[in-house]
């Protein structure tokens, strides 16, 4: 089983396959205490989980029902999703391999393989998913935040921002174009992980706002039954 990048307690892994067994078979062999796998089997509906949740990794096939590997992987390129994505596929010629990395793949596997590989290739990723958590700039549209200083700046101007909303605005950040709901929300700022009733989140995201400028382009969107969205609109 997978081991965890040590500041990362859950790994979450997209799973998009049509092949049942295979799919089984991975979700068997690479879930434990400290990874899930969700498994979706077509296409469209693959992409449409892939952009509206949280994954520190997708495996992607590319012969999917509705919508195919390639078409999903440049959709999710296009908005700016940066998830790293490997493709798990039987197309194993050189042109195969080339069109998929060319076009955002970060890591290319052709079926029949080893678990063991598998498990290999997918920490690679991960570690370079924590890399990213490391970095001390953070850039969306306009708005920036340096995090060693811990300023904020949009469209080059210094904004006040208090601490627990620059925590906040530092996770819709780092997860652009994500449906983040409000129990994510709660457990990534607030370490809550039990369910509560609380307008803590709508606070936040509200003086969030404020602080970002009414303005200004609006950025933080409302998903209504469904949390907040970091976009450009």
């Amino acid at each position: 089983m997978m081991n965890a990048p040590p500041s990362h307690p859950q790994n979450t892994i997209l799973l998009i396959e049509d092949d049942l067994d295979t799919a089984d078979y991975i979700e068997k062999a690479l879930s434990g205490p400290h990874t899930t796998i969700s498994i979706v089997a077509d296409g469209q509906q693959g992409k449409d989980t892939a952009i509206s949740g949280h994954w520190d990794c997708i495996i992607l096939d590319r012969r999917l029902p509705r919508l195919d590997g390639l078409s999903i992987l440049k959709d999710l390129r296009a908005i700016g999703i940066q998830t790293p994505v490997l493709f798990l596929t039987t197309m194993d010629g050189i042109h195969d391999r080339v069109t998929g990395l060319r076009n955002g793949a970060d890591d290319y596997l052709v079926k029949p393989f080893s678990v063991q590989e598998l498990s290999a290739r997918l920490e690679n990723l991960l570690r370079r998913t924590q890399q990213s958590y490391d970095q001390t700039r953070l850039v969306f549209a306009d708005l920036e935040i340096d995090l060693l200083t811990r300023e904020v700046r949009r469209g080059g101007e210094k904004l006040y921002i208090q601490a627990q909303e620059l925590k906040l605005l530092e996770y819709f950040m780092r997860h652009p174009h994500m449906t983040l709901s409000r129990e994510m929300i709660l457990q990534a700022v607030w370490d809550i992980d039990f369910p509560v009733h609380t307008n803590l989140v709508d606070t936040h995201v509200s003086r969030l706002r404020e602080r970002l400028g009414r303005d200004a382009p609006p950025l933080l969107q409302t998903l209504k039954g469904q949390g907040y969205m970091l976009k450009r609109i």
